[in-house]
Order: C-alpha cells, then sequence, then structure tokens
C-alpha cells in the first residue's frame, strides 16, 4: 500500500483491493447465506467433479462454483438452460477479481423444471433396476420395533402414533428425528435411514411426512434418498404427501402408502382381529377335538361288542375241551398199552408153563417185569393228569385275566363317566362343574341326564 501525498488518496494494489473487497463480502451476513434463481448457461463438469457455470436471467450474469463434495449430494443433473434455485454463499476468487456464489445446495425450480427433471432421474434408477417389482420384500406380520422417520414437530408423527398404538399396542414405536423439508432434508433423511436399520434395531422403517408442495416434497425425489431407500437392510414403507402425491421415494419403497395414517394400517395387524382369529380357531379345535372323543368312543363301543372282550372265555373254552380230550385219550391209550402188555405175558408164560414146568422160576421173573411194568403204567397216567391240572389252572388264570380287561366289569362295579353338557367335556375334579350345571353320566347300562346342586371337595 502506497500513503502518497496525492491528496491524501491511498493507492492500493489489485492483490490488495481484491483482499479488501472479499473481506467487505464475506462479513456481509445477507451474503453469508442466500438463494439465488436464476438460469444456467456455460455449465462444465471438471474431470476434478467440481461444477462451473453461470446463473443469469434478463439483465445480469453470476459466476458460480459448486465444489465436488457438495455436487453429488445435488441429486439431479444440472445443465444449460435449466431454471434453478441455487443456495450458497458470496465469495471472491483473488486470481481473477471476481466475485461468484459459492453453491451449497440447488433444486430445479418451476414445475416444468422440476418435472422434467424429475422425469430424467426416474428414468436412470429404472434402468439401473431400483423400481423393479421383483425387489420388493414382503412386511414382517407382526413388527416388534419400528422406526418412524419424519419430522418430531409434524401431524404425519403423531398419526403413525395414534393408528400404529391403536391398532397393534405391542408395537415398539421409535421416533428418529429427522429434517424433511429443505437443503439439509435429503442428508437428514439417508442419516436417519441408516441409524432406523442399525443403532434402532428396527424390524421396519416408515419414511415420510405429510403434503406440500412439490418444492417441498423435492426432498424425496432427491437421488440419495432414494438409493437409501433401495439399500435398506430392512423392509420400507414410504408415506410421502397426500394420496395423489407419488414420490421416486414411494417407487423404490417396498411399499408405498398414500399417507401417514394409511402407513401405519398397513404397517400393523389389528390386535381386534386377532382376537377375532383366535375365537375362531379356538372353535376349530374344539370341535374338532370333540369329533376326536366322538370317533375314539365309536371305536371303544365297537371293540366292545367283538366276541374276545363281550365274551372273553370264549377264547380260552375251546383250548379246554381240546385239553380235556387230549387227556383222555392219553388215559386210554395208557390203559390199552398195559392191557395189551399184560394180554402177552399171561399168553406168553401159559405157553411156556405147557413147553416146560421148570421154566417156573423164569416165569416169576417175568411176573416181577410185569408189575414193574404196571407201576409205570400208573406213574405215566399220574404224570399226565398232573400235567392235565397245571395247564387246566394256566387256562383259568388267563381266562381270569380276560374278564377284568373287559372294560364293562369296571363299570359294572358301580363306576361311571360324566360329562359337561355346555362342551361335552369329561369331568375329572369337582372344579369343572357349577352348581345349577347339566351334566351327563354314562353307567354300565345306560346315560342319565343330571344337574349338579352342590359341590364337596374331597379333603386331602
Amino acid at each position: 500500500m502506497d500513503n502518497g501525498s496525492s491528496a491524501g488518496r491511498v493507492t492500493l494494489s489489485v492483490s490488495e483491493l481484491t483482499a479488501y473487497v472479499k473481506r467487505l463480502i464475506e462479513r456481509d451476513e445477507l451474503l453469508a447465506e442466500v438463494a439465488i434463481r436464476g438460469e444456467i448457461s456455460n455449465f462444465i463438469r471438471h474431470r476434478s467433479g467440481h461444477l462451473y457455470f453461470s446463473l443469469k436471467d434478463d439483465a445480469s450474469q453470476l459466476s458460480c462454483v459448486c465444489f465436488r463434495g457438495d455436487a453429488w449430494r445435488l441429486g439431479f443433473e444440472p445443465e444449460d438452460g435449466q431454471q434453478v434455485v441455487a443456495h450458497g454463499s458470496i465469495g471472491v476468487y483473488e486470481r481473477r477479481g471476481v466475485y461468484q456464489l459459492v453453491v451449497r445446495a440447488m433444486r430445479p425450480d418451476g414445475a416444468g423444471e422440476l418435472a422434467e427433471a424429475i422425469a430424467k432421474l426416474r428414468a436412470k434408477l429404472e434402468a439401473e433396476g431400483l423400481f423393479d417389482p421383483s425387489h420388493k420384500r414382503a412386511l414382517p406380520r407382526y413388527p416388534r420395533r419400528i422406526a418412524l422417520v419424519t419430522s418430531l414437530t409434524g401431524a404425519a408423527v403423531r398419526d403413525l402414533v395414534s393408528v400404529i398404538s391403536r391398532r397393534f399396542p405391542p408395537a415398539h414405536l421409535i421416533a428418529v428425528p429427522t429434517t424433511v423439508q429443505g437443503e439439509t432434508a435429503p442428508e437428514s433423511i439417508v442419516g436417519s435411514l441408516r441409524l432406523a436399520a442399525t443403532v434402532c434395531a428396527a424390524d421396519l422403517v416408515i419414511v415420510g411426512r405429510g403434503g406440500g408442495s412439490l418444492e417441498d416434497l423435492w426432498a424425496f425425489y432427491d437421488e440419495r434418498v432414494v438409493r437409501a431407500v433401495f439399500a435398506c437392510p430392512v423392509p420400507v414403507i414410504s408415506a410421502v404427501g397426500h394420496e395423489t402425491d407419488v414420490s421416486l421415494c414411494d417407487e423404490a419403497a417396498d411399499l408405498r402408502a398414500p399417507t401417514p395414517s394409511a402407513a401405519g394400517e398397513l404397517a400393523v395387524p389389528d390386535v381386534r382381529d386377532l382376537i377375532v382369529d383366535l375365537e375362531q380357531l379356538g372353535a376349530r379345535a374344539s370341535a374338532a377335538l370333540l369329533h376326536r372323543v366322538k370317533l375314539a368312543g365309536s371305536r371303544l363301543a365297537a371293540a366292545c361288542e367283538r366276541p374276545v372282550l363281550s365274551r372273553p372265555g370264549a377264547m380260552v373254552e375251546p383250548r379246554w375241551q381240546r385239553l380235556d380230550e387230549a387227556g383222555v385219550r392219553a388215559v386210554r391209550g395208557a390203559h390199552l398199552a398195559i392191557e395189551r402188555l399184560e394180554g402177552r405175558l399171561s399168553r406168553s408164560s401159559l405157553a411156556l408153563r405147557a413147553f416146560d414146568p421148570r421154566l417156573g422160576r423164569r416165569l416169576n421173573v417175568m411176573n416181577r417185569q410185569g408189575a414193574r411194568v404196571e407201576d409205570a403204567s400208573r406213574q405215566a397216567r399220574a404224570a399226565v393228569m398232573r400235567r392235565t391240572h397245571q395247564l387246566s389252572a394256566r387256562l383259568a388264570s388267563a381266562q381270569a385275566s380276560l374278564r377284568a380287561l373287559d372294560p364293562r366289569r369296571v363299570v359294572e362295579r358301580g363306576f361311571a363317566l360324566v360329562w359337561r353338557d355346555r362342551d361335552h367335556r369329561l369331568v375329572r375334579a369337582v372344579a369343572d362343574v357349577d352348581e345349577g350345571e347339566g351334566i351327563h353320566v354314562s353307567v354300565a347300562d345306560g346315560e342319565i341326564d343330571a344337574t349338579v346342586t352342590g359341590r364337596t371337595e374331597c379333603a386331602d
């Protein structure tokens, strides 16, 4: 800086003037955060990733730069001729001595521009398969933890909490604070989706907000948000705006709900419907059990009518008779054999005596042998009789066991079966019936309908 004497003026170098102007601009609060509307011209995407362009209107033009860190978060593809609203701060590029807008965020301006940007992004994402129905996942039938990615001050979170709490009280709701409008909304939504799936350990995510203009809902058309919804590891319900609003976020989600209230209804079942279903299942189970009991009773009755149970002795009696006949045949055979031996001995004795009287001694020996044969015969008869008695005793025991197994014998001894009239269930304890309740009693020779007039429990 040259402090010359020419009328007290200060002489500045170009760099000094530029630095001074830069300080003035950077200290201005208005210029620190501005939104500029204009048309893009001279657009250049540098290989470094930075964007260089101008914003112009009918009378002026403003140089702009969007550095790589902000450029990839724009959510759409800028191009020449496009009307946009750019947010950022005014700075000075000292090397060229020009002031410029350092763009931090930008969106298309006007319904036509917004619609065109949305159409281009939709075509791009659709080509990548982000909207393919085959990628849609089924929602959990009974979600345990539901993350609500929305603003905590909007009507959407109140509607979601009210509907879900009323329909399915067991669900645990986790509200994730999220900015859903403005230039910071896309990053906030992406971060909240990540938190919902990791820190919150939710098994279902609902993302959305209430209605508004297309500009208000622009965050849900942002490419970063759409990709985050598609990549979320748990199923996502998107509920953005009103029923007529269909955002790109809706198309990428596993299920689209027309409103936040509808999202709550789609997310969980109605506990009242579950109660009705359980009652119906209980009635069906009771009817099926009763049918099984009746079928088993019919089979038991049919089994009791079989000869082996109705007359257990029928199985033993034929064997008993055959045993008697076998014993008779054995005794008869033994007697016949002895008689034959005695006859042969008698005939042999007479013949020998007539032939030679000196053989008497031999006959005496033979007589003694005949006596031994007779003793053996008697022992054989005794053994047959003992065996016969043993077999008879075993048959008698088997017959007694069969009679004891006869179901009708139990009832004939004074026992009975008692059923409740209201549900045909067997009464096993005093507490199973109430005073004045109708019961059904089955005894040996018939059935009795009765009413309970009192109850007395036996002491332990």
